[in-house]
Parts: C-alpha cells; structure tokens; sequence
C-alpha cells in the first residue's frame, strides 16, 4: 500500500507537469505569431484541453484501452468504469504502480497534445469553428485509436518485435504532426509569406514569451517522460530525466551552431526548436538510452531542425511555429532512433520502428485529410483576405490581446 502511495503521488505530479505543457504551448505558439491573433490562439488551446478531457473521458479512454480486441480498433464502452469510490479504485490499481483514476487523467492529458501541435500549424489564417470540429474528431477519435495500436495491446505490440514508443515520439508527437502537414496543404500559406518565390519572414511578436514557452515545455516533460515510467522507480525515472534533458540541451546547441554556419546568424528561435526538437527526438527511447546515446540522438534532432526548417520553406508550405518539423520530423528520427541506439537496438527492431511510423503516417494522413478536407469542401477553411489582413482576434472574437498597446500589423 505504501508502494502504490508513493508510485501514485508521482504519477499524478506528472500529470500536473503534462498540464503546464499546454501553457508552454500556448506560450509558444503566442510569442511566434503577430499579436493581431493572440487571442485567437489562446482560445484554441483552451478549447483542446477543455474538450480534450470530456471527449477522452466519454469516449477516448476506452478506445484506446479495450481490453480485448482486434488489434486495430475496440470500444470498451462510454465513459470511465471504474466504482466511483477509493476502494474502487485501489481494487483497479496497476501493478502497485497507479490507480485506475490517475491513469485516466495522465493519459488524458497526452491526447490534448495532438492538437495543440496542429494549433501551431494553422495559427493566423484558419477559422476557428472548423479547426474545433477537427479537434473534436482528431482527439475524441483518431488519437486514441492510434494510441490503442500500441498502448493498448494493438497490431504494433502483438509484433514478434514490437514496435516501441516509451513516451509519444509517434504516438503523440507524429500524430499531432501529420495532421499539421495535412492542414498546412490544404490551407495555404499566409498572406504575404512567399512574394515572387521568395520566402519572406514574418516575425513573432513577442520572443521572451516564446522563450518562456519552451522552458515551460522543457520542465513539462520532466513529467511526460518521467510519467511514462509508470512508476517513482528511481533508476529508471532518474535515467529518463537525465536523457531527456541531455538530448534537449544538445538539440538545441547543435541546432543553434549548424543555423550560425547555415545563415550567418544566431537565431533564438532555431535555437528553441532545436531544443524541442531534442526533447521530440528522445521521447521515444529515453527509458533505453544511454546519456551519451541521448546527446546524440539530441544532437541529430538539432541539426534536422535547422534542415527541416527551411525544406518546408522551399516547398512553399507555411508552419509559423516550425510545428511539422519539431513534432513530425523529429519524432519520425526518434522513433526510428530506437532501433540504431540503446538497449533496444538491433536490425529488427529498426523494421518493427519503421513499419510503426508508416501505420501512423496512413492512418493519420488518411483521416486528418477525409476530415480537413471535408470541412474545406463544406463550411470552408480559411478566413477571407480581409479578416486575415486585420487580425483574426477582431474578427473571430471581437477583442484585442492588447488594447492599450494596439500596433498597425498587416
């Protein structure tokens, strides 16, 4: 009883760690964007992690735990099972490790992120009401039927080699990625960012924030890694933080020096995302890896970051977040990373990695475009010219982040 105490005190400090993240993504996303859509933005953010636990609550959960089932997709019915008493829960206690209750909520707070990467993506020039009807499909159904191919005992665990994620390098990260991808294609680019097939910058409005973002984001993954032990067992959770903050700070080094030798210049924002980028990167293995396994992973991440980055440039899609490179990209090179590094590493592990990162990317290419597609085709996508022109805050909201301090931006 003591064990289950302390493992379940840990667990649920985790869970309070992943829900900082989404201020760390709001953060980001804010201080990388003009100031005329800050509110638009916040209150997507809002919407995904208020929505997000209804939905895994009523249905996600027990989509992508259903026990027994056909490896792709099971439905253990609506809503949480458990007794709704403490003896309830302790009867459904993992392993000694965590209660029924904090499994939902830890887990719960993962599948928010899916769409926040997305948020990201779409930021300034997709309307509100067709982006809460994605998240409500994307999160309240794909993520977790995603989730259920591994974590929950689907196709990709039932391998002779099984696929392995520790923490969401695909699960959460790719997934949230190729929905980006998918949206950023179907949207469009913003209003001024490729003029004469020349990639022009649009500056955020506020760095410190964005700084204060990913620092956030960094101290929220001591909880998303960390968590993802399942337990306060204090090898294993000591080694994951340590590789995880390993892999961040080279990430973010190596991305900061290959962008000095790339443009000439030291750029705070390649530097957050290589940061980012590592911690995306390490996510996958950081239970298997060790520290000098994790800095490199990290260090690879780092320099993809700064590659992946202008690639997206040059094919004239608009991420003002560098979204699909940190969460897709790099998530695919530390799923992939589990087979070439660590305790895992073999030939056939690397085909189990590869064969799980192309089940995401179909599923997830597949459904996000039947669904952004489909709202394109109907309701429609993309605010009008005028409305992107003049901030989609006054337009979709009727208010100003900052009224006193109103700047002209076009």
């Amino acid at each position: 009883m003591e064990l289950l105490t302390i493992n379940n005190v840990w667990m649920m400090i985790c869970t309070a760690l992943v829900f900082f993240m989404h201020l760390g993504f709001a953060f980001l996303e804010i201080g990388l964007t003009r100031q005329k859509n800050t509110l638009n933005i916040l209150f997507k953010n809002i919407f995904i992690i208020t929505v997000g636990l209804l939905l895994y609550c009523l249905v996600g959960f027990n989509l992508m735990y259903p026990g027994e089932f056909n490896g792709f997709i099971g439905f253990a019915g609506f809503g949480l099972d458990a007794p709704v008493t403490a003896e309830g829960a302790l009867d459904l206690a993992y392993n000694e490790g965590y209660t029924y209750w904090t499994d939902f909520l830890f887990q719960g707070m993962f599948a928010a992120t899916a769409a926040t990467i997305v948020s990201g993506a779409v930021a300034e020039r997709m309307k509100i009401g067709p982006f809460m009807v994605f998240t409500i499909i994307y999160v309240g159904l794909i993520y977790p039927i995603a989730g259920s191919w591994k974590w929950g005992g689907g196709f990709l665990q039932t391998l002779e080699t099984p696929f392995y994620d520790f923490a969401g390098s695909t699960l959460v990260h790719s997934v949230g990625g190729w929905a980006a991808l998918v949206a950023v294609c179907l949207l469009g680019s913003r209003i001024g960012k490729f003029k004469d097939g020349k990639i022009q910058a649009i500056p955020g409005h506020n760095i410190p924030l964005a700084t204060a973002g990913v620092l956030i984001l960094w101290l929220g993954w001591f909880g998303f890694n960390g968590g993802s032990v399942l337990s306060a067992d204090p090898s294993l959770t000591s080694l994951t933080l340590v590789t995880t903050c390993l892999a961040a700070a080279a990430g973010g080094v190596v991305s900061a020096f290959v962008s000095l030798l790339k443009f000439k210049n030291l750029d705070l924002t390649m530097f957050l995302n290589g940061i980012l980028g590592g911690l995306v990167g390490i996510t996958a293995g950081a239970d298997q890896m060790s520290p000098t396994d994790a800095i490199i992973i990290g260090a690879v991440a780092g320099a993809i970051i700064v590659f992946a980055v202008s690639l997206i440039d040059r094919l004239k899609l608009d991420d003002p977040v560098g979204a699909i490179a940190v969460h897709l990209v790099c998530g695919i090179w530390g799923t992939l990373a589990v087979g070439l590094f660590g305790e895992l590493a073999s030939g056939a592990q690397f085909v189990s990695q590869l064969i799980g990162v192309v089940s995401y990317a179909v599923l997830c290419i597949v459904s996000s475009f039947l669904i952004i597609y489909t709202l394109k085709k109907t309701v429609g996508i993309r605010v009008s010219e005028k409305e992107e022109l003049e901030g989609l805050d006054a337009h979709e909201h009727g208010m100003d982040a900052y009224p006193d301090f109103r700047l002209n931006e076009h």
